[in-house]
């Protein structure tokens, strides 16, 4: 069977594939603390859920149009003014399933064949596959752990060409946990206003989980935001990851793109998860807040933790739920005879023999690291941490 070369372009995400090997093992009976996914362990608000419930009973069964009901898009108006002073109408909303497809729009929407796209790594695991779906050139930029894994100016400009036509980054940053404060969004964008050609995303759906103040979006710049698509959406915020529902917000221009993109691959998001989405945005952040709560403590807990283990470099993160350790080390280092020759290694040590799924930094863009995740149970991120620990101990050179 001759298929696609298009499948040649990218790879399983090493995010699930981690997650779907800790499963396999935990079918034989083996006892498995998953550090790996980047999932909320809180359930779904009651009152979110009850919206839900209503909404089925009121017969909201039918097709919903392809950007999103429009008292959703309302909200998400709404909560963008209210939590980040931007001022967006409901025809710049465009409603998806899942903020990954919001950016799979957005990418498809505006690279060609041979546009470059500047991802600093470390990155997200699929924006550099989405990007070989439109068949542009990604150009990584390798930023440091000394500058927290954060572009610099000088990075950026010395990145960008005449054929860079978009640049995508996270803030709250998954993997790192780092987050751009308004003076260095500031500086990214006194270079961005010299480059009009040059289109920005930026992914801010770990926004609500922040450890160290407001959060700050760069598509408040008045002079960028017309260039700039905000990607944000329900998931780590509000603990709705298996509800799949993220947005765009963006210029009228991109949102009739990706509004066209979408009428052609999954049409309209889940009608019920957009009742249910509605009331989530309108709605007090209370429960947010109490979760974010609960995050910071374990942070603090996985810090500490972090301390008791040899070799590693590791920044305290400023917002999302993951560390990301620098774990070179531990390479060269053997188990049994056999070597530990990389992140991919030392992962696949860590969950043979320790039992504990974590993901390798080199699906990030960034090998010498590995991406733990806190968003599991106290309990558990204790005895994972116990584990990596005794681990690491059993290596030897």
């Amino acid at each position: 069977m001759q298929l696609s070369s298009l499948l040649s372009r990218f790879s399983e995400p090493e995010t699930l594939k981690m997650a779907k090997l800790g499963r396999e093992l935990t079918a034989k009976g083996i006892n498995i603390i998953g550090l790996s996914l980047g999932e909320p362990d809180f359930d779904t608000p009651q009152h979110i859920k009850d919206a839900a419930k209503k909404a089925i009973d009121d017969n909201w069964s039918h097709y919903p149009p392809v950007a999103g009901y429009l008292d959703l898009r309302e909200a998400v108006c709404n909560k963008l003014k209210r939590d980040n002073d931007l001022d967006y109408k409901p025809e710049q909303i465009v409603i998806s399933t899942g903020a990954k497809q919001s950016i799979a729009n957005v990418v498809l929407s505006i690279l060609d064949e041979g546009d470059e796209i500047i991802i600093p790594t470390p990155y997200w695991v699929s924006y550099s596959a989405i990007a070989g779906f439109a068949r542009g050139t990604v150009k990584f930029v390798n930023t440091t752990l000394e500058n927290k894994y954060k572009i610099t100016p000088q990075e950026l400009e010395a990145a960008i060409t005449d054929k860079t036509k978009l640049i995508i980054f996270s803030s709250p940053s998954n993997p790192t946990g780092a987050i751009y404060s308004k003076e260095e969004l500031t500086a990214l964008a006194d270079i961005f206003e010299k480059y009009p050609q040059v289109y920005i995303i930026s992914d801010e759906i770990y926004e609500y989980i922040n450890y160290v103040g407001k959060h700050e979006s760069i598509a408040q710049f008045a002079s960028l935001k017309e260039r700039v698509i905000i990607i944000n959406g329900l998931s780590k915020g509000f603990a709705m990851t298996g509800w799949r529902l993220g947005y765009t917000a963006s210029s009228i221009e991109i949102a009739k793109a990706c509004d066209k993109v979408q009428g052609q691959i999954t049409s309209g998001t889940n009608s019920i998860t957009q009742r249910a989405a509605i009331t989530a945005l309108n709605s007090s952040l209370e429960t947010t807040h109490e979760m974010v709560k609960q995050f910071k403590v374990r942070k603090q807990k996985v810090m500490e933790l972090m301390k008791d283990i040899p070799l590693i470099k590791c920044f305290e993160p400023d917002g999302a739920f993951y560390v990301f350790p620098q774990v070179d080390k531990y390479f060269g280092k053997k188990y049994n005879g056999e070597v530990i020759k990389n992140a991919d290694d030392l992962c696949m040590y860590l969950l043979n023999e320790s039992h504990v799924s974590t993901v390798t930094g080199s699906a990030f863009g960034e090998p010498k690291c590995i991406r733990i995740s806190f968003a599991n149970s106290m309990e558990n991120i204790e005895e994972g941490f116990r584990r990596i620990k005794d681990g690491l101990s059993k290596l030897t050179d």
